[in-house]
């Protein structure tokens, strides 16, 4: 393991932790699976003892002890069983950046060639299809083609004032496509200007720091924002939230971004969405890049409660305490069973609300709620925002 991957800051911050233990008890993998190794305070414990075999600063700082061989191996298998959904961070007392120390872990791991193997398909996927599924390229607006009203140019056009970024989960996946759908949809009821970008539009890059593959971020940025400067688009809407952060994070700020429930709040405020009654109690999941990360919290409420005849019941755990839905991290790739244990708890919690519904912001989210609800014959249909707010357009099922 390199010190490099480190900032100095980061190195002091290791130090400042008070093994208090609250991050494990908010973390939704120790929960889920039972196992304290999993969770932050294991996994600084682990780090500083890598570091304590480097230069006497950080000798100094951590102490002088090695891990041993077979918790060695244990450690850099759980540096990727973490959906990076930052409850840790949320709750540390001494304010440390957490979730900064796991992606510089991830980047240290990878580098060491200590990564699961799966990290090799990430690479080989996005650097030949330039998305994470291996899919052509070509067809990341493909989802056009199941839409009956959709308009003859396809929201395929040349010159726009706002980009629609889609995101690589919403193209490919069939459970996530009528996300776009409905706020495609929900753009032209506005009578926005808007474009997709088809096959011009990479991954925002998000799987690639999920990964411990942030080397290659650079292309992947100056591509998407090449591609936006030629639709002469002055502003960009996100539904992803790990795309509408990687793009206020990691993105030069050339353009106005705003995450789909912002948008849909600023064109409900201007009157521009004809909203019918809808019979429904719904209850909110707060998507952790959306709430914990980039702290947008009243936005996705206040468009819900400004649908006629929806009733919001909050859920016990909500805003920068809600529980993560297990489907970040790309945890799924790296350990698809205790992904799916997070979103059994995460469910439950979902049901105790007695809504009939459970609404995220996040297509991740409802790919991963959606999945669990059918295999396991929950009762409580599982939607987007987008799909929230088309559904009491159209006044029927979107």
């Amino acid at each position: 393991m390199s010190k490099r991957d480190y900032s100095v800051r980061q190195m002091f911050e290791l130090g400042a932790c008070t093994q208090c233990r609250l991050c494990a008890d908010v973390c939704p993998a120790v929960s889920a699976s039972g196992d304290g190794m999993l969770s932050a305070l294991s996994r600084m414990k682990g780090l500083k003892q890598f570091l304590r075999s480097r230069p006497a600063l950080f000798r100094r700082l951590f102490g002088d002890a090695r891990l041993s061989e077979e918790i060695e191996k244990q450690f850099k298998e759980n540096v990727f069983r973490c959906t990076l959904c930052g409850n840790c961070q949320e709750v540390c007392p001494v304010g440390i950046g957490l979730k900064d120390i796991w992606l510089a872990l991830r980047e240290n791991t990878v580098r060491a060639g200590a990564g699961p193997a799966r990290i090799g398909t990430i690479r080989e996927n996005l650097s030949e299809s330039r998305n994470v599924f291996a899919e052509d390229n070509a067809e990341r607006a493909d989802w056009v083609d199941e839409m009956r009203d959709a308009p003859e140019d396809r929201y395929l056009r040349d010159r726009a004032e706002v980009v629609y970024f889609t995101g690589c989960v919403s193209a490919y996946y069939p459970v996530a496509q009528r996300i776009p759908m409905a706020l495609a949809r929900i753009l032209a009821a506005g009578s926005v200007d808007f474009t997709l970008m088809g096959e011009d539009e990479w991954c925002c890059g998000f799987p690639l720091l999920g990964a411990g593959l942030g080397g290659m971020l650079r292309s992947f940025v100056e591509h998407n924002i090449e591609a936006v400067l030629r639709k002469g688009a002055k502003r960009i809407v996100f539904a992803c939230p790990s795309c509408y952060r990687m793009w206020r994070e990691y993105y030069p700020r050339r353009f106005e971004i705003f995450h789909a429930s912002e948008f849909l709040l600023q064109l409900l405020r201007e009157k521009r969405l004809p909203l019918k009654p809808l019979q429904l109690t719904v209850t909110y999941h707060d998507p952790c890049d959306l709430g914990r990360g980039a702290r947008v919290f009243e936005e996705p409420r206040e468009v819900i409660r400004a649908i006629p005849g929806v009733t919001l019941v909050e859920l016990p755990n909500r805003r920068e305490k809600c529980r993560c839905c297990g489907g970040g991290g790309n945890l799924e790739m790296f350990d698809p069973k205790l992904s799916a244990a997070i979103t059994a708890q995460k469910m439950e919690e979902v049901a105790g609300t007695g809504a009939q519904a459970v609404v995220s912001a996040c297509q991740q989210c409802v790919r991963t709620m959606t999945t669990y609800a059918k295999r396991n014959g929950v009762a409580i249909e599982v939607m987007d925002l987008v799909q929230l707010v088309h559904k009491s357009i159209v006044g029927q099922d979107a």
